[in-house]
Protein backbone atom coordinates (compact mmCIF):
# COMPACT_ATOMS: atom_id res chain seq x y z
CA UNK A 1 0.00 0.00 0.00
CA UNK A 2 1.52 3.44 -1.33
CA UNK A 3 0.58 6.42 1.55
CA UNK A 4 1.59 9.77 1.28
CA UNK A 5 2.29 11.84 5.20
CA UNK A 6 2.32 15.81 4.58
CA UNK A 7 4.53 17.95 7.47
CA UNK A 8 2.56 20.50 6.56
CA UNK A 9 3.71 24.38 7.22
CA UNK A 10 -0.30 25.46 8.41
CA UNK A 11 -0.60 29.27 7.77
CA UNK A 12 -2.54 30.60 10.68
CA UNK A 13 -6.47 30.42 10.44
CA UNK A 14 -6.21 30.80 6.87
CA UNK A 15 -8.88 27.80 5.40
CA UNK A 16 -8.14 29.52 1.75
CA UNK A 17 -4.01 29.18 2.08
CA UNK A 18 -4.09 25.65 3.52
CA UNK A 19 -6.58 24.37 1.58
CA UNK A 20 -4.97 25.86 -1.88
CA UNK A 21 -1.38 23.50 0.08
CA UNK A 22 -3.66 20.65 0.53
CA UNK A 23 -4.93 20.70 -3.09
CA UNK A 24 -1.15 20.75 -4.81
CA UNK A 25 0.12 18.40 -2.86
CA UNK A 26 -2.61 15.65 -3.02
CA UNK A 27 -1.96 16.26 -7.01
CA UNK A 28 1.24 15.03 -6.67
CA UNK A 29 0.56 12.14 -4.36
CA UNK A 30 -2.03 10.96 -7.15
CA UNK A 31 0.39 11.06 -9.74
CA UNK A 32 2.78 8.70 -7.70
CA UNK A 33 -0.21 6.53 -7.54
CA UNK A 34 -0.65 6.46 -3.52
CA UNK A 35 -3.73 5.15 -1.96
CA UNK A 36 -3.97 7.67 0.77
CA UNK A 37 -2.17 11.00 2.00
CA UNK A 38 -2.80 11.99 5.75
CA UNK A 39 -2.58 15.79 6.53
CA UNK A 40 -2.26 17.55 10.13
CA UNK A 41 -4.61 18.21 12.86
CA UNK A 42 -7.05 20.85 12.45
CA UNK A 43 -5.52 21.17 8.82
CA UNK A 44 -7.04 24.46 7.23
CA UNK A 45 -6.46 26.23 10.82
CA UNK A 46 -3.44 24.93 12.58
CA UNK A 47 -4.24 24.02 16.38
CA UNK A 48 -6.03 27.12 17.55
CA UNK A 49 -8.88 27.03 20.60
CA UNK A 50 -10.75 29.99 19.25
CA UNK A 51 -13.33 27.35 18.42
CA UNK A 52 -15.95 30.43 17.64
CA UNK A 53 -13.46 31.33 14.84
CA UNK A 54 -12.73 27.88 13.54
CA UNK A 55 -15.97 25.31 14.13
CA UNK A 56 -18.05 24.51 11.26
CA UNK A 57 -20.79 22.77 10.93
CA UNK A 58 -20.74 18.73 10.50
CA UNK A 59 -24.03 18.93 8.72
CA UNK A 60 -22.90 21.91 6.19
CA UNK A 61 -19.47 21.93 6.92
CA UNK A 62 -17.16 24.07 3.47
CA UNK A 63 -14.19 21.99 4.72
CA UNK A 64 -16.35 18.45 4.47
CA UNK A 65 -17.16 19.63 1.02
CA UNK A 66 -13.79 20.43 -0.63
CA UNK A 67 -12.18 17.83 0.61
CA UNK A 68 -14.47 15.64 -0.81
CA UNK A 69 -14.38 17.23 -4.00
CA UNK A 70 -10.28 17.10 -4.05
CA UNK A 71 -10.75 13.25 -3.04
CA UNK A 72 -12.76 12.45 -5.86
CA UNK A 73 -10.89 14.76 -8.33
CA UNK A 74 -7.51 12.82 -7.38
CA UNK A 75 -9.01 9.02 -7.09
CA UNK A 76 -7.32 9.37 -3.71
CA UNK A 77 -8.29 8.82 -0.34
CA UNK A 78 -7.64 11.48 2.24
CA UNK A 79 -7.30 11.76 5.97
CA UNK A 80 -7.74 15.20 7.59
CA UNK A 81 -8.60 17.17 10.66
CA UNK A 82 -11.18 19.84 11.54
CA UNK A 83 -12.93 21.20 14.72
CA UNK A 84 -16.83 20.66 13.33
CA UNK A 85 -20.09 20.96 15.57
CA UNK A 86 -22.98 18.46 16.04
CA UNK A 87 -25.60 20.99 17.86
CA UNK A 88 -25.50 24.83 19.01
CA UNK A 89 -26.31 23.40 22.30
CA UNK A 90 -22.50 21.43 22.22
CA UNK A 91 -19.41 22.20 22.29
CA UNK A 92 -17.15 22.04 19.66
CA UNK A 93 -15.27 18.67 18.73
CA UNK A 94 -11.46 18.11 17.67
CA UNK A 95 -12.00 15.51 14.32
CA UNK A 96 -10.32 13.55 12.19
CA UNK A 97 -12.05 13.09 8.75
CA UNK A 98 -11.48 10.88 5.96
CA UNK A 99 -12.42 11.92 2.40
CA UNK A 100 -12.78 8.42 0.16
CA UNK A 101 -11.59 8.42 -3.23
CA UNK A 102 -15.42 7.94 -4.50
CA UNK A 103 -17.32 8.75 -1.58
CA UNK A 104 -18.48 11.74 0.29
CA UNK A 105 -16.17 13.28 3.41
CA UNK A 106 -17.53 12.06 7.05
CA UNK A 107 -15.95 12.58 10.35
CA UNK A 108 -14.24 9.24 11.79
CA UNK A 109 -13.03 10.19 15.02
CA UNK A 110 -13.82 12.74 17.90
CA UNK A 111 -10.44 13.36 20.12
CA UNK A 112 -11.25 11.53 23.34
CA UNK A 113 -8.56 12.87 25.75
CA UNK A 114 -8.13 16.78 25.93
CA UNK A 115 -5.22 18.30 25.75
CA UNK A 116 -5.99 19.99 29.84
CA UNK A 117 -2.24 21.67 29.75
CA UNK A 118 -3.49 24.24 27.52
CA UNK A 119 -7.50 24.35 28.40
CA UNK A 120 -8.59 22.30 25.19
CA UNK A 121 -10.69 20.30 27.53
CA UNK A 122 -12.75 23.80 28.64
CA UNK A 123 -13.92 24.58 24.94
CA UNK A 124 -13.82 21.51 22.59
CA UNK A 125 -15.55 18.14 23.47
CA UNK A 126 -14.38 14.99 24.15
CA UNK A 127 -15.11 12.21 21.73
CA UNK A 128 -16.72 8.49 23.58
CA UNK A 129 -15.92 5.71 21.61
CA UNK A 130 -12.66 4.94 19.13
CA UNK A 131 -12.37 5.24 15.83
CA UNK A 132 -10.92 3.24 12.62
CA UNK A 133 -10.81 3.32 8.90
CA UNK A 134 -11.02 1.01 5.83
CA UNK A 135 -9.01 0.88 2.97
CA UNK A 136 -8.87 -2.09 1.07
CA UNK A 137 -6.92 -4.55 3.48
CA UNK A 138 -5.59 -1.73 5.53
CA UNK A 139 -7.75 -1.25 8.96
CA UNK A 140 -6.61 2.08 10.59
CA UNK A 141 -7.26 3.25 14.22
CA UNK A 142 -7.65 6.68 14.55
CA UNK A 143 -5.94 9.30 16.82
CA UNK A 144 -5.01 12.77 17.66
CA UNK A 145 -2.29 14.79 19.26
CA UNK A 146 -2.53 14.20 22.84
CA UNK A 147 -4.34 10.60 22.37
CA UNK A 148 -0.57 9.39 21.65
CA UNK A 149 0.17 9.23 25.09
CA UNK A 150 -2.18 7.09 26.36
CA UNK A 151 -1.12 3.04 25.81
CA UNK A 152 -4.33 1.78 26.63
CA UNK A 153 -5.89 3.53 23.58
CA UNK A 154 -3.91 1.86 21.18
CA UNK A 155 -3.62 -1.74 22.86
CA UNK A 156 -8.00 -1.50 22.02
CA UNK A 157 -7.29 -0.35 18.56
CA UNK A 158 -4.90 -3.11 17.96
CA UNK A 159 -7.50 -5.91 18.71
CA UNK A 160 -8.94 -5.01 15.02
CA UNK A 161 -6.35 -2.93 13.33
CA UNK A 162 -3.28 -3.57 11.65
CA UNK A 163 -1.64 -0.10 11.51
CA UNK A 164 -2.57 3.29 13.85
CA UNK A 165 -2.46 6.69 12.50
CA UNK A 166 -1.85 9.84 14.80
CA UNK A 167 -2.64 13.24 13.28
CA UNK A 168 -0.55 15.88 15.25
CA UNK A 169 0.41 19.63 15.91
CA UNK A 170 3.15 18.23 18.11
CA UNK A 171 5.68 21.19 19.16
CA UNK A 172 9.09 21.14 18.85
CA UNK A 173 9.90 21.31 22.15
CA UNK A 174 8.33 17.91 23.30
CA UNK A 175 9.14 16.14 19.67
CA UNK A 176 11.71 14.19 21.80
CA UNK A 177 8.40 12.09 23.24
CA UNK A 178 6.49 12.34 20.20
CA UNK A 179 9.13 10.89 18.10
CA UNK A 180 10.10 8.12 21.23
CA UNK A 181 5.84 7.38 21.70
CA UNK A 182 5.31 6.63 17.86
CA UNK A 183 7.70 3.73 18.32
CA UNK A 184 7.09 2.51 21.45
CA UNK A 185 3.02 2.26 20.18
CA UNK A 186 4.49 0.32 17.24
CA UNK A 187 6.67 -2.19 19.14
CA UNK A 188 4.02 -2.44 22.07
CA UNK A 189 1.21 -3.73 20.03
CA UNK A 190 3.04 -5.20 16.59
CA UNK A 191 1.60 -2.60 13.70
CA UNK A 192 2.33 -0.03 11.70
CA UNK A 193 2.42 3.81 13.04
CA UNK A 194 1.43 6.77 10.85
CA UNK A 195 2.57 9.82 12.43
CA UNK A 196 1.70 13.06 10.76
CA UNK A 197 2.81 16.52 12.63
CA UNK A 198 3.21 20.09 10.89
CA UNK A 199 5.93 22.13 10.43
CA UNK A 200 6.76 26.16 10.89
CA UNK A 201 5.90 28.50 13.45
CA UNK A 202 2.25 28.86 14.36
CA UNK A 203 -0.12 31.93 15.80
CA UNK A 204 0.80 31.94 19.21
CA UNK A 205 4.90 31.74 18.40
CA UNK A 206 5.02 27.51 19.01
CA UNK A 207 7.98 26.52 16.94
CA UNK A 208 7.52 22.87 15.15
CA UNK A 209 9.99 20.66 12.80
CA UNK A 210 9.91 17.79 10.46
CA UNK A 211 9.17 15.22 11.98
CA UNK A 212 6.51 12.75 10.65
CA UNK A 213 6.85 9.32 10.01
CA UNK A 214 5.75 5.70 9.67
CA UNK A 215 7.11 3.07 12.19
CA UNK A 216 7.03 -0.90 11.08
CA UNK A 217 5.51 -3.64 13.51
CA UNK A 218 8.68 -4.02 14.95
CA UNK A 219 9.64 -0.36 15.41
CA UNK A 220 12.24 0.48 12.67
CA UNK A 221 11.29 3.81 11.21
CA UNK A 222 10.98 3.24 7.20
CA UNK A 223 12.09 5.71 4.91
CA UNK A 224 10.32 7.52 2.00
CA UNK A 225 10.38 6.04 -1.54
CA UNK A 226 9.67 9.53 -2.95
CA UNK A 227 9.99 12.86 -0.91
CA UNK A 228 8.79 16.59 -1.92
CA UNK A 229 9.10 18.97 0.38
CA UNK A 230 6.59 18.84 2.85
CA UNK A 231 5.65 15.34 1.56
CA UNK A 232 6.69 12.03 2.00
CA UNK A 233 5.93 8.87 0.16
CA UNK A 234 6.15 5.46 1.57
CA UNK A 235 5.13 1.70 0.64
CA UNK A 236 3.96 -0.02 3.21
CA UNK A 237 3.56 -4.59 3.15
CA UNK A 238 0.59 -4.64 5.56
CA UNK A 239 1.23 -8.66 5.36
CA UNK A 240 4.78 -7.61 8.01
CA UNK A 241 1.94 -7.31 10.69
CA UNK A 242 0.85 -10.87 10.58
CA UNK A 243 4.07 -12.07 10.21
CA UNK A 244 5.42 -10.26 12.82
CA UNK A 245 2.40 -11.42 15.36
CA UNK A 246 2.99 -14.79 14.58
CA UNK A 247 6.78 -15.04 14.68
CA UNK A 248 6.99 -13.03 18.39
CA UNK A 249 3.36 -13.03 19.86
CA UNK A 250 3.61 -10.32 22.29
CA UNK A 251 -0.45 -9.37 21.12
CA UNK A 252 -1.61 -12.47 22.00
CA UNK A 253 -0.15 -12.78 25.16
CA UNK A 254 -1.37 -9.70 26.39
CA UNK A 255 -3.64 -10.29 29.39
CA UNK A 256 -6.60 -8.06 28.62
CA UNK A 257 -8.63 -10.31 30.98
CA UNK A 258 -6.69 -9.28 33.88
CA UNK A 259 -6.16 -5.73 32.96
CA UNK A 260 -10.09 -4.99 32.90
CA UNK A 261 -10.26 -6.23 36.54
CA UNK A 262 -7.32 -4.24 37.88
CA UNK A 263 -9.10 -0.90 36.22
CA UNK A 264 -12.68 -2.39 37.52
CA UNK A 265 -10.60 -2.44 41.43
CA UNK A 266 -9.81 0.73 41.10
Amino acid sequence: MRIALVSMDQQWLSKDKNFGRCESLTHIAATHTCDLIVFPEMTLTSYCLDVEAIAESVHSSPTLKRFEYLARDTETSIIFGAVLMESANRKPENVLCLARKNGEAVPVYSKLHGFSFVGEDKVLSSGNRLGMISIGDLRLGCSICYDLRFPDMFSALALNCNAVVTIANWPAARVAHWRSLLVARAIENQLFVLGVNRIGTDGNGLQYESSSMIVSPDGKVLQPVFSFGELDIYDIDLEEVLQYRSSFPTVRDKRYDLYREFYEQR
